[in-house]
């Protein structure tokens, strides 16, 4: 008989495809999955057998949601690393394990610690990594290596939202993802050059498409004057566009993160993150740039022709 888990998921889309690998390993050795976190964990993992719990953004409400879902004393792993998200599992009466971060090991009924080699610099662990680690540790014993690929699947009637929202659209295309939300270390970290990409794609008669997500419609516009705009489409749908296109170029951003884990020819390009760290989880991505420094226009170019050439 399987065994319930919570599994509070992180909150950011890039993170949470990192995460599958982990959940992966969770499910195959016999726990029944039930996931907490953000409301797009649903269509993210639509294809799975895994209901998804969505938490509300106050922490009464919160907390009265896990409490209806699962009586005390059910067992919860914390993929997040905040002292927020494990109390909101204590008060919820959940037994909790996870990472012994931020001060909460005296919440947690099993407080891992933090893996030595996600404390080096010179060769340091992916989030990916990170993410398995913890799974192996909860579940304990001999486990599989990670794999060197992500694979999210994908519900049947993603396909089809995707023909629906290229309707109109001949030919392959280009998919460029040039919004990414928020800052690092006070950086911004979307490239400035994606709309001069853009026009010269376009003048080579490329067909260059973006695809909004929630509330970036005029981000996305304003960054790619000349890309056709699809119209918003939930995330399976979204996976299902990326996977389909010649190639996508993207920041490191979650846009990336679901390119890689779909299979989809990817390029990501760098500036602020660590690409060791945070880079799209693929034996076949291609990554440009460093934490350091943007890579040049010409660079970008010539990979994107290179790629398109040997498609």
């Amino acid at each position: 008989m399987s065994a319930d888990l919570i599994v509070r998921l992180p909150n950011h889309l890039g993170d949470a495809c990192m995460a599958l690998p982990a959940l992966e390993l969770l499910a195959a050795r016999g726990f029944a999955l039930t996931l907490a976190g953000r409301p797009w964990a649903a269509e993210l993992f639509a294809a799975y057998p895994w209901p998804v719990l969505a938490l509300p953004r106050a922490r009464r409400a919160r907390i009265d949601a896990l409490r209806a879902h699962a009586p005390a004393g059910t067992s919860a792993l914390l993929l997040t690393n905040s002292f927020g998200s494990a109390l909101d599992l204590r008060l919820a009466r959940l037994r909790c394990s996870g990472y012994a971060t931020d001060l909460r090991r005296p919440l947690l009924a099993a407080a891992f610690p933090v893996p030595a080699r996600w404390k080096q610099d010179a060769a340091p662990m992916h989030m990916v990594e990170y993410y398995y680690e913890l799974a192996r540790v909860f579940v304990g014993g001999d486990v599989p290596p990670v794999p060197t690929d992500l694979s999210l699947r994908l519900p049947p009637q993603a396909a089809a939202g995707a023909r629906s929202a290229l309707a109109g659209i001949g030919g392959g295309y280009v998919m460029l993802c040039p919004v990414a939300i928020g800052r690092h270390k006070g950086r911004v970290k979307a490239w400035d050059g994606f709309g001069a990409l853009c026009a010269e794609l376009a003048g080579a008669g490329v067909r260059v498409v973006a695809c909004p997500g929630p509330g970036e419609r005029d981000a996305v516009r304003a960054a790619v004057p000349g890309a056709t705009l699809l119209p918003e489409v939930d995330l399976a749908t979204f996976g299902a566009l990326l996977a389909g296109s010649r190639l996508v170029v993207a920041n490191d951003s979650g846009a990336a993160h679901v390119a890689a884990a779909v299979g989809a020819r990817l390029l990501t390009l760098f500036g602020v993150t660590d690409s060791r760290r945070t880079g799209p989880w693929s034996s076949t991505a291609v990554r440009l740039g460093s934490a350091e420094a943007w890579p040049s226009f010409a660079a970008v170019v010539a990979e994107v022709r290179r790629q398109l050439e040997s498609r």
